[in-house]
């Protein structure tokens, strides 16, 4: 089975009858919304749609909801597109009416940015593609010079080189949007644009106000968080690599090794990371990736993400199904890799808690065992989550009796949820139910070792106390 989980956007090309099941046959385990687009009508039908649909497939996958955070944006031109050229003057007019954009100068919607910015600054529009040179700063204007031209419509994004602009992490509408995921139950929130732990401390603080209880995907797409990595990453649950803005403002050079070392970092905090932007966008056109593209994908099992994401592949894409195709190959492929199932994860550090030197110890005793499976019964899914730490070619399966548990550990490298009540039977019943729970789904055979952790009181999160080792019968 595919150990990466696969992170795949809904839109449009996801609402045509039939492409969400058969991307979830695909290898979907989370879908992603995308709050930058759509109506909250068009996120409550979808998340309907996907429960529906994992319902009747027998699957529990998980429901990502993704806040549109301070996109920082150009207003629109009167006129429509205009060509920049290389060496022209342009103003940026925090002043200027939202349709009055033309050849020499454009409204922005983020009013603080001549603060934000002097001269010497250097502003990447559209994703980088249009480079302008900040001259002067007067009033509401900013002045500058193009460095690198070319087509520029309404809407596009703005980022400063080097990162520094001060907008907040969280808007009006995020705010909106947060009690809508708590309404609508997500399994996971992201905050986009947060600076430090501060602006995921504050998301936390407004989602559980308004009842919900989702973990917390921290967006790293600002130079600031790439600084406060340590603490962001204490902060969230997951870590995102968003490399979209942040190669924008980082420089797209320094992404790979960046990647690498958010990657390294949030696995070191016990964090989940999910690796996103671009990932196949070739795909978006095309009925197959690039070769370039499925090496990125493997770099990022290799080295260790939880999970690959698709944005506009299967948003808007012409080959949805195909997208989660050829990135679950990807991935499979990649974890034929030995380095994919040997690690040294915390081997010289000493454990505080009781279920986490469980966890522990079930992996080192898996990883130097003929073990088949790895049983987790598990109220919160913390069990799975340390095992899913250590890198392994041994599936772990987290029995849980919770759907809201099961969801969660969807995005869990190398987990895979299973439906089952601890409360149900105990002792040599519980062993008993637990193999034929695993052979009736033909995931072990007769004789197969499998390792089962499990707590002496059930029910009780977080108290997870035994291993035992069991051979299926």
């Amino acid at each position: 089975m595919k150990r990466t989980k696969i992170v795949a956007t809904l839109g449009p090309a996801t609402d045509r009858p039939g492409v969400l099941e058969q991307m979830l046959r695909a290898g979907t385990d989370v879908v992603r919304l995308n709050f930058s687009h759509g109506t909250a009508a068009d996120r409550e039908r979808r998340v309907r749609e996907v429960r529906q649909a994992a319902a009747a497939l027998g699957r529990d996958v998980a429901v990502l909801g993704d806040l549109q955070g301070p996109k920082i944006r150009i207003e629109r031109f009167a006129g429509g597109a205009i060509e920049l050229a290389d060496g022209a003057p342009f103003v940026l007019d925090a002043g200027l009416a939202a349709d009055a954009g033309d050849q020499g100068a454009v409204g922005v919607t983020y009013r603080d940015l001549p603060r934000d910015v002097r001269p010497g600054d250097t502003l990447l529009l559209n994703d980088g593609a249009i480079t302008l040179d900040v001259e002067r700063v007067a009033g509401s204007r900013v002045e500058c010079v193009v460095r690198v031209g070319g087509t520029l419509s309404g809407g596009k994004g703005i980022n400063r080189q080097g990162g520094g602009l001060s907008a907040g992490a969280l808007t009006d509408k995020d705010r909106g949007d947060i009690e809508l995921a708590a309404r609508l139950e997500l399994d996971y929130l992201a905050v986009s644009f947060p600076r430090d732990a501060a602006d995921m401390d504050e998301a936390r603080g407004l989602l559980r106000a308004a009842g919900g209880e989702a973990p917390l995907v921290a967006k790293i797409e600002r130079a600031e968080a790439v600084a406060h990595i340590e603490e962001i990453a204490g902060a969230s649950e997951v870590v995102m690599v968003a490399r979209g803005d942040l190669g924008v403002e980082i420089g797209f050079a320094e992404v790979p090794g960046v990647q690498k070392n958010i990657i390294r970092i949030a696995r070191a905090h016990n964090r989940v990371v999910i690796t996103a932007t671009q990932m196949m966008e070739s795909m978006i056109h095309e009925p197959i990736p690039t070769r370039a593209e499925v090496s990125d994908v493997a770099n990022a099992v290799i080295d260790g993400t939880d999970a690959v994401m698709l944005s506009g592949e299967t948003a808007v894409g012409r080959h949805p199904v195909k997208a989660v195709e050829a990135m679950a190959s990807a991935c499979r492929a990649a974890e034929r890799q030995r380095v994919t199932s040997t690690s040294h994860h915390r081997m010289d550090e000493v454990f505080q808690r009781t279920d986490e030197a469980i966890a522990m110890a079930a992996m080192y005793t898996a990883n130097h065992m003929d073990v088949r499976a790895i049983v987790a019964l598990t109220e919160s899914g913390n069990t799975a989550l340390w095992m899913s730490r250590i890198r392994s070619g041994i599936p772990i399966y987290a029995f849980s009796r919770n759907e809201a548990t099961r969801r969660r550990v969807a995005l869990y490298r190398g987990v895979y949820p299973v439906p089952f009540d601890v409360l149900a039977q105990r002792g040599e019943a519980e062993s008993e139910a637990v193999c034929r729970a695993l052979l009736d789904r033909g995931l072990v055979a007769s004789g197969d070792r499998i390792l089962l952790t499990e707590g002496h009181a059930a029910g009780i999160a977080g108290g997870t106390n035994s291993l035992r080792i069991l051979s299926a019968p």
